[in-house]
């Protein structure tokens, strides 16, 4: 699952810093139309439901964050 985050991520900014270093929202490497983007792709890739609810800068901020909001709505 890791490694599609990555892979969604990278098509929707491919310059983006995967580090891990950098946090994706707070040092302002996604924006608001980047995140709109990745939710979409993640939605469809993952068949889940990414809410406004969800749209908070601790579930966007990194990779593993992407990833715990993903299975928590899978499961």
């Amino acid at each position: 699952m890791k490694e599609k985050v990555i892979e969604i991520l990278t098509e929707v900014r491919p310059d983006i810093d995967l580090s891990g270093e950098v946090k994706f929202i707070d040092d302002g490497e996604l924006e608001s139309l980047d995140v709109v983007a990745l939710v979409g792709e993640l939605n469809d890739e993952f068949d889940i439901n990414i809410s406004v609810k969800h749209l908070i800068p601790e579930n966007f901020n990194s990779v593993d964050a992407i990833v715990k909001l993903i299975e928590s709505l899978q499961e």
